[in-house]
């Protein structure tokens, strides 16, 4: 019954383990590693084979590649924080329902989610076809650089559909507690793009061309094996059409809007620091900002790991009015994040050099300014995990406003400022501490939320 507290369970079979799963009742002890570790491993695959994929562009085309990377960059996430948009918002959505106890309810949001997803998608190739030179050009492409772009933006915007819709999907088969697959077609991508790398680049000789081949084709891998979870019938999710399509559809956008911002900003913000980095500073800490923002990418894919490992579960139970378990999943969740910033900011404070060379071929002139930079801009590290978790929480107990907020002021608005405002107050070498002092302002700002929200549900249950 719509609206009523759950009285039957949603269970997965997981293949690996031959068990099934209830996220209302089964212990978090054995509940909670299983969704935590298929996300950070799906994390820590993507984050790699990205890596992998730079690396191999710079071997073959040299800095010229490296730079043409840099600019696709901001393309590539919007791509990708489409299907964040609606694959988080209407997986949230599905889960608070199945919590109430309707299955059908959830899988409207479901339903409603994929046509919304499938025509945003049709929408921004249709843009990107007619507009994608200027937005290349806008970014920072020109010349040589830009001739790169072309050939390799030519083929990614071919597999624009896999993108978003892969994404979309992993949300939701996470959702309908499938964590081990959404991982493992995570892993199907990441291998065939190492793999597809190597060949097409180098033994077919085909240069950033094979290189974007291989990258679409790497996503097509992931979608078929994520198709399995409906041939073989493992989850609950189907198509369901019922009347309020719009309430719901805007009802997915708002609570998926977090992600989307978050991701999307990355992108945007890069663009910002690289201008500024440049203008500033010059071509050797442009280098060392590179070996930074890789760093944080891999950091921060690993808190969304951490933020998607929780969602389905806090979803669930906080559908079904279980206030105790979604408490003992966050306080779960709050110390994994923050046992992640602290031991990612001890790593970049203590081995700085270690990790610029692990990056790139330094100069003396690159190692003499490296540590001061990457010990500037990793003080971000300690709180950004938790942030970012933060992020989540709200979108799974429905307070998408303020999860959208938070990851605006987060991504784009306050730390865009400081890159501009920093050093024409203190010098080019400020830039670094942009990052830092936008975390601390977020972390406040998370507090002070979590203690309005508690404090408005313990005024709830005195009411009733």
């Amino acid at each position: 019954m719509a609206g009523a507290p759950a009285v039957c369970s949603v269970f997965f079979y997981s293949e690996t383990e031959g068990e099934e799963v209830d996220l209302l009742s089964d212990s978090l002890k054995k509940l909670y590693p299983k969704f935590l570790f298929s996300a950070l491993g799906g994390a820590v695959i993507s984050s790699i084979y990205s890596v992998v994929d730079s690396v191999m562009v710079g071997q073959y085309e040299g800095p010229l590649g490296a730079a043409a990377l840099a600019v696709v960059m901001p393309m590539y996430t919007i791509i990708f924080s489409l299907g964040l948009l609606f694959g988080m918002g209407g997986s949230v959505c599905m889960s608070v329902e199945r919590g109430k106890g309707d299955l059908r309810r959830g899988n409207f949001f479901f339903t409603v989610s994929l046509v919304c997803c499938l025509a945003a998608t049709a929408l921004v190739f249709v843009l990107l076809s007619v507009f994608g030179r200027p937005l290349l050009v806008f970014f920072g492409g020109e010349g040589e650089t830009l001739l790169l772009c072309e050939k390799y933006f030519g083929v990614l915007k071919l597999g624009l559909p896999l993108f978003t819709i892969g994404q979309f999907l992993s949300c939701f088969v996470r959702n309908d507690n499938n964590p081990v697959l959404a991982t493992a077609s995570v892993l199907a991508g990441g291998v065939f793009n190492i793999v597809g790398d190597y060949l097409l680049i180098f033994v077919f000789d085909l240069g950033m061309r094979g290189a974007a081949i291989a990258t679409v084709l790497g996503q097509l891998l992931p979608l078929l094996v994520l198709c399995g979870h409906f041939v073989f019938r493992r989850g609950k999710l189907a198509l369901r059409f019922e009347r309020g399509f719009f309430p719901a559809a805007g009802k997915a956008v708002l609570a998926g809007l977090s992600s989307f911002i978050a991701d999307f900003s990355v992108g945007v913000l890069c663009v910002l620091f690289n201008n500024r980095v440049m203008h500033y500073l010059g071509g050797g800490a442009l280098a060392v900002y590179g070996v930074a923002v890789n760093i944080f990418l891999l950091v921060q894919s690993l808190s969304y790991g951490v933020g998607q490992a929780c969602q389905p579960i806090i979803s669930e139970n906080f559908g079904a009015g279980n206030g105790e378990r979604v408490k003992k999943v966050f306080f779960l969740s709050a110390a994994v994040s923050l046992g992640l910033g602290i031991f990612s900011f001890l790593l970049a404070e203590c081995f700085p050099l270690v990790l610029a060379r692990a990056f790139m071929k330094t100069t003396p002139a690159v190692e003499a300014i490296a540590p001061k930079i990457l010990r500037q801009y990793c003080l971000c590290f300690l709180l950004m995990p938790f942030n970012v978790f933060l992020l989540y929480y709200f979108q799974a107990v429905l307070h998408a406003t303020s999860a959208w907020i938070v990851a605006l002021v987060r991504g784009a608005l306050l730390s865009g400022l400081l890159v501009i405002v920093l050093p024409l107050l203190f010098g080019g070498q400020s830039l670094f501490f942009a990052m830092p002092i936008t975390e601390l302002a977020v972390f406040a700002a998370n507090l002070m939320l979590l203690f309005l929200f508690s404090r408005k549900d313990r005024n709830r249950a005195k009411e009733t």
